[in-house]
């Protein structure tokens, strides 16, 4: 298995002369390091970087600056036969007119070593308990979108791995076969433990899949950590925005005599070394805000039953503000009705409004 480090590395698409499109810095000077045997899971909105990154890892894609080195040894230097790297695409990519027998031991038959796959097929699907046995003898225009993944990741794994890449397998596939194909993923990465890096906008998909998940924006890595470490310490208003569903609740506030105060909500203890009237936003996850006796009133926008999670999420409004608490299922909260809401004072996040970045 390898180690992965990313040292400043930047990359720009340039300008169109044609459009008169200005040149666009997909990923900028990045620094980041993959131990031997992490699963990173590289999280983001569309058009973040993210893929490009990714194609860097796998030397697509050549920095403009900055170092990749594979074990310490620039990438560049790394012959192509011997990076070991398996790439999982979003549509398969596999060759039209093979049947997919072929695609997966494409790498091997190059090696004179056909007699090796077999039993690498045989391996892969004791663990993952699909019958990839029937679909080897189909070409790719036979194969489903989830199928495909498979073939896809079988090819990927049949092969000499040091490093697997994925950008987005499973974006294109129904809800019920992500759900199945995470499941397959997990036990082969389990039983195939390689230096792997994971591009998805989906976040349920990076939690169940990496060990670690880095947040990327507009290029650049915003935070690197565990989903917990991401969820309850973020380092900014975007992390702390982007992570958990439903959205974290934010209201603008400023500084006041050593506490925060806003339109509902005030008289937190914030920083005194603060300035005084600092635009400050506080924010807080939905499950530490509750229904509280005497607390703030709020007219009841909508209430959605959790079924799975015993709770109902109830979205309130009051004063030009908008905010999300639980509730027990029992009793069902009407729309239009008023409630009363308290919160966890301890679970008060504080940004800098103006930089978005934490308030210790």
């Amino acid at each position: 298995m390898t180690t992965i480090t990313l040292e400043h590395i930047s990359k720009r698409f340039g300008s169109d002369q044609l459009t008169n499109d200005p040149a666009i810095t997909a990923v900028d000077d990045v620094s980041l390091k993959l131990n031997t045997g992490d699963v990173l899971a590289i999280l983001g909105p569309s058009g973040c970087g993210k893929s490009t990154l990714l194609r860097m890892i796998a030397g697509i894609h050549k920095p403009d600056s900055g170092r990749i080195l594979y074990d310490d040894v620039d990438l560049r230097d790394v012959p192509l036969r011997e990076r070991g790297i398996g790439m999982v695409f979003q549509e398969g990519a596999l060759i039209p007119h093979w049947e997919s027998r072929k695609s997966v031991g494409f790498f091997l038959s190059l090696r004179q070593r056909e007699e090796e796959v077999p039993e690498k097929l045989h391996q892969i699907a004791k663990i993952t308990g699909i019958g990839l046995d029937k679909l080897l003898e189909r070409r790719p225009a036979q194969l489903s979108g989830g199928e495909k993944q498979r073939i896809g990741i079988a090819r990927a794994l049949a092969r000499d791995l040091q490093v697997l890449l994925f950008d987005e397998p499973f974006a294109n596939l129904d809800a019920k076969y992500r759900t199945e194909a995470r499941i397959e993923l997990k036990r082969l990465l389990n039983a195939f433990p390689v230096t792997s890096v994971y591009v998805t906008h989906d976040q349920v998909e990076a939690i169940a899949l990496s060990h670690r998940i880095a947040i990327m924006r507009a290029g650049k890595i915003e935070q690197v950590g565990t989903y917990q470490q991401l969820y309850s310490s973020p380092n900014n208003i975007f992390v702390a925005s982007f992570i958990g569903s439903p959205p974290i609740n934010l209201f603008n506030g400023r500084s006041e005599n050593g506490h925060w105060q806003g339109e509902n909500f005030g008289g937190f203890a914030l920083r005194r070394d603060l300035p005084e009237g600092m635009l400050v936003t506080a924010a807080i996850r939905a499950e530490h805000m509750h229904l509280e006796e005497g607390g703030i009133p709020g007219v009841v926008e909508q209430a959605i039953p959790m079924l799975a999670e015993r709770h109902q999420l109830v979205i309130v409004h009051l004063a030009g503000e908008t905010w999300t608490l639980t509730a027990p299922l029992e009793p069902y909260i009407e729309r239009g009705s008023t409630i009363y809401c308290g919160l966890q004072k301890d679970e008060l996040l504080f940004f800098d409004t103006k930089t978005g970045v934490r308030i210790g």
